[in-house]
């Protein structure tokens, strides 16, 4: 069960590490744009905002690759604590745009999902 947590925690560090190439790095590109239903114009305005925010989400995802990794050198305390730490934040986030921004549904949802899962795999496994 802990290989699946692990492996749900996986894609959860790997859609953040994209969230965080789009907001950080692509923000005003018409693709990304498009995935945000963003103008250029509000793309250009909210283009630091946006950098700041990718970067929660490269380190969100930063430390959960750690917790795996700390799993992976047969650390599971320090693994877990990680893993818990940086897919709760995930969920965590997740839950705050479900809330705030309801037309965001699909977003916030896509966001939670993975870590979700792995928050209740790993809570079992332990």
């Amino acid at each position: 069960m802990t290989t699946v947590a692990l492996a749900f925690a996986g894609l959860a560090a790997l859609l953040h590490g994209y969230i965080w190439v789009m907001e950080s790095l692509t923000w005003t590109s018409a693709r990304t744009r498009a995935t945000f239903g963003t103008s250029p114009a509000e793309a250009e305005a909210t283009k630091e905002l946006a950098f700041n925010q990718g970067f929660y989400n490269l380190f969100l995802a930063v430390i959960t690759a750690g917790g795996i990794a700390a799993f992976g050198a047969e650390d599971d305390r320090v693994g877990a604590t990680l893993v818990f730490c940086g897919t709760g934040s995930m969920v965590a986030a997740g839950l705050v745009l479900l809330l705030s921004s309801p037309d965001k549904a699909r977003a916030a949802l896509t966001q939670l999902a993975f870590p979700a899962v792995a928050v209740v795999l790993l809570a079992i496994a332990r």
